[in-house]
């Protein structure tokens, strides 16, 4: 199963505004696997996509134990045109 899930921040969402959106994708997927993946579920095209390699990290909770936070791909992708993904929309 491919994972692919929409970032929501402020910063995701004003980018969103100018056609920037951001995703956190699975780790194995390369640009042309995203571009179609993302024009399949969204039916838009897409024009620019730019990936961002985080890497996994060792964090300690609150009793001192060491958890290991996956690292992930982070995806941003111009949209061509007046595409536009509803799931950035912010409700006024």
């Amino acid at each position: 199963m491919i994972k692919i899930k929409p970032i929501i921040t402020e910063k995701s969402l004003s980018e969103a505004k100018i056609g920037n959106y951001t995703f956190a994708v699975d780790r194995s997927l390369d640009k042309e696997k995203i571009r179609r993946l993302i024009e399949k579920i969204f039916k838009v095209k897409v024009q620019k996509i730019r990936t961002i390699m985080h890497k996994s990290e060792v964090k300690r909770n609150y009793m001192g134990r060491k958890i290991r936070k996956s690292g992930f791909k982070k995806v941003i992708i111009s949209l061509s045109g007046k595409d536009k993904i509803d799931l950035f929309e912010e409700k006024k």
